[in-house]
């Protein structure tokens, strides 16, 4: 599909008007993008479920198809046989509607994004991709909301008002941590004017001075990829913190309170079933791949690197469709090595305390993110005052911001220590008050039982 998507676009470029292979492109291409989330959702479960075994080790699947392969194409077959139960006294109408008000935002976020240079639908030329992006992330809690409440299910209601608020709060930070990199490319710009567009934020991510500039190999490999110019040297605490929210967004480990199985047993998704219950899921491993394809456009180039813009700019059908294949590619390595991050944390971190969540995102995440603003801008006050070139800017602000990333680490820490003692402070001064009375409860049950026994 991605290669009849470049055809498609080949064709286009080389006849002028032809509003049939226009409309052919954008079906293609949306096609594309289904499939491609649709596809990734599946890769990512097996993938998932590989990775944890081996980091928990143990097996994982191994017996459906070769090294187990076919399992997540096995469960998508079982979920489709499925019954589809509906609970009796519920809202049926919300209750039918919520899954695809979860899932649709997912798949709609994909139309500022651009897979490569030649493929894309006509979205991925809008000047307000970042909002649009921020807009179709923030509907997606309207289902969460719709599928609690419609359930006519205390717990489902309480994980769906729950993830609401999680969700929410966690959107402030997300937004923040964006308005770094488009102060960016404010200041990058030749005209002092920024840029919101996904696909020009790419672009300033490459810069036209590299080593060995005219040289037919150098070319080939630095030609709009200069991975020393990407965002992510300059504002490594805001990565990290988008990334964390983006944990949150979509709810998933250790932010994974909604579906806290000891509490709400399965939170919003308590009475869902069959491929509704499924949609869901695919919309969480959706979410997944659209929070790291975004990180790969603000702060990881986006699809450059070597040899796709050298190729795409000899205007040659045959060369063009080849640095084409390769921007697809490196996109796809970026996001899926996001999305690996995405499992490493889910098997290395507990879950957090519903306390915990809430005061992270709006005692330590939004203060970091507002100071960052501030302080990226006093920089290049300061700096432009003296009359320094950009690219000092640039690694002034890269230092600073490391030096940030590493204090923000230790309040993280600090924070966690703090929190984890007030909770535990009742228990400790109830077993301290059992031993001072010269016995401890626990034991004092064990006795009575053992002299029953004797």
């Amino acid at each position: 599909m991605l290669f009849a998507s470049m055809l498609i676009k080949l064709a286009s470029q080389s006849s002028n008007t032809n509003i049939w292979l226009d409309i052919l492109e954008f079906v293609v291409a949306f096609l594309s993008f289904f499939g491609f989330v649709l596809t990734s959702a599946i890769i990512l479960i097996l993938a998932e479920r590989k990775i944890m075994a081996y980091m928990q080790d143990r097996v994982g699947p191994v017996h459906t198809g070769p090294w187990g392969l076919l399992q997540t194409v096995a469960d998508v077959g079982k979920l489709l046989m499925k019954e589809d139960v509906h609970v009796g006294q519920a809202d049926k109408t919300l209750f039918i509607l919520a899954p695809s008000v979860f899932l649709g935002p997912v798949i709609a976020a994909f139309a500022v994004l651009p897979l490569s240079p030649y493929v894309g639908i006509p979205g991925t030329a809008l000047a307000t991709g970042i909002v649009y992006y921020v807009a179709m992330s923030s509907i997606d809690v309207v289902g969460v909301i719709m599928a609690g409440w419609s359930s006519n299910n205390k717990y489902s209601l309480i994980g769906g008002l729950r993830s609401a608020a999680q969700m929410i709060s966690y959107e402030l930070p997300l937004v923040l941590a964006l308005v770094g990199v488009i102060m960016l490319t404010s200041i990058l710009a030749n005209s002092g004017l920024g840029t919101i567009a996904v696909r020009d934020i790419m672009t300033f991510q490459a810069t036209s001075a590299y080593p060995g500039k005219g040289l037919g190999l150098f070319d080939f490999i630095f030609q709009g990829f200069t991975p020393w110019a990407w965002f992510f040297l300059q504002q490594p605490l805001m990565l990290i913190i988008y990334y964390i929210c983006g944990l949150a967004e979509t709810n998933r480990p250790p932010f994974d309170l909604p579906e806290a199985e000891s509490e709400l047993v399965a939170g919003y998704l308590t009475e869902y079933s069959g491929m509704r219950w499924g949609l869901f899921y695919l919309g969480e491993y959706g979410n997944m791949t659209i929070v790291s394809a975004i990180a790969a456009f603000l702060f990881l180039g986006g699809f450059s690197g070597p040899g796709v813009a050298f190729l795409t700019g000899l205007n040659n059908g045959g060369w063009g469709l080849l640095g084409n294949l390769l921007a697809v590619g490196y996109f796809v390595i970026k996001v899926y090595l996001l999305c690996f991050v995405f499992i490493w944390v889910r098997s290395t971190l507990p879950r957090l305390r519903a306390d915990q969540l809430m005061q992270f995102a709006w005692l330590i995440l939004i203060p970091v993110t507002l100071f960052n603003i501030v302080v990226t801008a006093l920089i290049y006050l300061v700096m432009n005052a003296l009359g320094s070139p950009n690219w000092l800017f640039q690694i002034v602000l890269g230092i600073v911001n490391f030096a940030m990333l590493v204090g923000f680490i230790y309040i993280v820490g600090r924070a966690t220590t703090a929190t984890t003692r007030r909770a535990q402070a009742p228990a400790i001064r109830a077993q301290r008050r059992a031993s001072a009375a010269g016995q401890l409860p626990e034991r004092a049950g064990a006795g009575v039982v053992g002299g029953g026994q004797k």
